[in-house]
């Protein structure tokens, strides 16, 4: 299966297992978790026929990790970026004294205004490391990276969660914890 296939697989799984299950008639439970029987069956019914080895794959390769197969190997959910009501149950963890966050310039100004927010999203998207954030800036236009000064926002009571793929979460940061880098 060539790369654009595979990215197409993968985009259609993070529709479903992110944003709208109901669109091929699957279930999350509470912590985002779908049996993945019905997910292959559902698929293919909705025309999109996935195997079982190429959702190992897909899980396996990813380089950005979205997908996680539970440990008994009957589950699969994506690892964050749920715009559906679930729990992933995270613990609280401390960061490192800086993250980052990538975005597009356009949107500099409304963020140093208001601060980074989640949006339609459970939490606000972080990275340790800032070729990511390059990365993901980039997707949306001319990349700028902000600096998050986790460790202050740890003082100020904020909370934060790492996702199994390394993304940080956080449900909001103000304007006086970020500061432009690029």
């Amino acid at each position: 299966m060539s790369t654009p296939e595979l990215t197409q697989i993968s985009k259609f799984l993070s529709l479903v297992l992110r944003h709208n299950p109901q669109r091929i008639g699957i279930e999350l439970d509470a912590a985002g978790w779908t049996d993945i029987e019905a997910l292959l069956a559902k698929a293919g019914q909705a025309g999109k026929p996935i195997t079982r080895e190429l959702l190992e794959k897909i899980v396996a390769e990813s380089d950005k990790q979205r997908f996680a197969i539970s440990d008994d190997g009957s589950r699969v959910r994506a690892n964050q970026g749920h715009s559906v009501e679930v729990d992933l149950e995270l613990p609280v963890v401390a960061p490192p004294e800086l993250l980052y966050h990538g975005t597009a310039d356009r949107f500099l100004p409304s963020i140093l205004r208001t601060g980074l927010e989640r949006r339609n999203r459970h939490h606000v998207h972080l990275t340790a490391n800032r070729a990511t954030a390059i990365d993901v800036g980039s997707r949306y236009g001319r990349p700028v990276v902000l600096s998050v000064a986790a460790r202050r926002m740890v003082e100020a009571g904020h909370e934060f969660r790492c996702s199994a793929n390394g993304v940080w979460l956080v449900e909001a940061v103000a304007v006086e914890f970020i500061e432009v880098q690029s």
